[in-house]
């Protein structure tokens, strides 16, 4: 087992992964910006080490800082969490050749699942279902990336090969507004990500977010966790999660699952790793794989029993997976609300002093949280605060505790979104299951 791990990030998934590290008997460093030092879990940690002030690019997304601070303390893994770093695969290969464990997948697989069109390839190769498109990067040829659209069938959307959150997409309805659609995204793509390389596929119109939960210990064993559904979002952005997901036609799950794990294999992928789809009329159609922890993976764990990021930290020591396939048994619902620091109405970020907070409990509820009452939410960061989570026998159950839940927790002197999922969990809709990705926002009138 690893004796020392670094935690570059910060929040609650710093929190949640020095959570799993004490129950390893693993001593934990953690790494903070200036504003960051009262953090809960710079607070418990064994070690703490300041690595520069509030603007990311100065301190988490400051390599050499975050391998020095490692190097200090004698450190032997180092502990990504999600965004930042975590699918950085220059990062982790400066990790490994600095002589620490990256606990999450090789260099070369973030590298092969991080652009979109080799992803797609792999996962074509492997038997994964996917969106049907252009196969690779969209020709110069203009008559050429006209037949490709004619085949694939009217509404395409062109999209960055190395995008992500959202940004280097564009929808085409005709053909008529093909050529300049192509060269907008591939000029933003150049602006945004440093790679002008764009892709084309069939433009879903009403489909769910649904994926897949797996882990792998790269010796050739994976597993999947079943699946969540993700549909619930803003502006690209999730706001609700649940697992299982609902209302999925069971032969197209039980063909999806089985065909992520294949592709585990076929990757060599190590870690825990998250298989994204749209679901759409009973079909899987693949489309990116998140090599990192996931935000959402509470629901996860809540239905199947296990630690996701103790399983992390297990195969990162070299251990084979604690959990064949069959030891997996899926046991009822859960549901994940996303508290953001930010204003229920406009949406604009809402950071100041926490004068009060209260966490909900109760039978079936859980709360992921780095506040507690005095704590300051700064205005460098994602304006996540806390995740609500509720479990339950059956999804009904569920939606009833997490509207209890929302109803109980007590965050005073900033502004929160709570107002928000309220207004969820009692939407008549959402309560039936299986909304698809437009809904919230067509419910918000965005």
């Amino acid at each position: 087992m690893l004796d020392k791990v670094l935690i570059a990030n910060r929040g609650e998934i710093a929190l949640r992964i020095l959570r799993a590290c004490k129950e390893l008997g693993i001593k934990t460093v953690a790494v903070h910006s200036v504003p960051d030092r009262d953090l809960m879990h710079v607070r418990l940690a064994d070690e703490a080490v300041c690595i520069g002030p509030a603007p990311s690019p100065q301190s988490y997304l400051n390599i050499p800082a975050i391998i020095s601070a490692a190097e200090v303390t004698d450190s032997v893994g180092i502990h990504p969490g999600y965004g930042f770093l975590a699918e950085n695969a220059d990062f982790a290969e400066q990790v490994e050749r600095s002589g620490f464990t990256f606990i999450g997948p090789r260099a070369d697989t973030i590298r092969l699942m991080g652009d979109k069109v080799s992803a797609i390839e792999a996962m074509k190769k492997a038997g994964v279902p996917t969106v049907p498109g252009s196969d690779g990067p969209l020709p110069e040829d203009s008559e050429a990336v006209y037949k490709i659209a004619r085949r694939i069938g009217y509404p395409v959307i062109i999209k960055a090969a190395a995008g992500g959150g959202g940004r280097g997409m564009r929808v085409v309805h005709t053909e008529a507004h093909l050529a300049s659609a192509v060269q907008v995204t591939k000029s933003e793509a150049a602006a945004a990500f440093g790679d002008a390389t764009v892709y084309m596929e069939k433009f879903l119109e009403k489909p769910r977010h649904v994926e897949v939960q797996v882990l792998a210990d790269g010796q050739g064993n994976a597993i999947h966790l079943y699946d969540r559904d993700c549909s619930l979002q803003r502006r690209h952005q999730k706001v609700v999660e649940e697992a299982p997901a609902p209302m999925i036609d069971e032969a197209a799950r039980a063909k999806v699952l089985q065909s992520c794990v294949d592709a585990c294999i076929e990757i060599g992928y190590r870690g825990a790793g998250t298989f994204e789809f749209l679901y759409e009329d009973g079909e899987f159609f693949f489309i990116e794989m998140n090599t990192r922890v996931q935000v959402e993976h509470p629901v996860t764990e809540m239905v199947t029993g296990v630690d996701i990021v103790k399983e992390q930290l297990r195969i990162a020591s070299g251990l084979p997976l604690s959990y064949s396939q069959d030891d997996i048994k899926l046991r009822g619902h859960s549901i994940e609300c996303r508290l953001n620091a930010e204003d229920p109405t406009t949406f604009m970020p809402s950071p100041g002093t926490v004068t009060h907070f209260h966490a909900a409990g109760g039978n079936g509820i859980r709360v992921d949280s780095h506040l507690y009452s005095g704590y300051s939410v700064p205005p460098h960061y994602d304006s996540l605060i806390a995740k609500l989570i509720t479990f339950a026998d059956d999804r009904e159950t569920a939606l009833a505790r997490m509207e209890s839940a929302l109803d109980e927790m007590l965050i005073e002197g900033i502004k929160t979104n709570i107002p928000l999922h309220q207004d969820i969990v009692r939407d008549t809709n959402f309560a039936h299951g299986g909304v698809n990705i437009h809904y919230l926002e067509k419910k918000l009138g965005l």
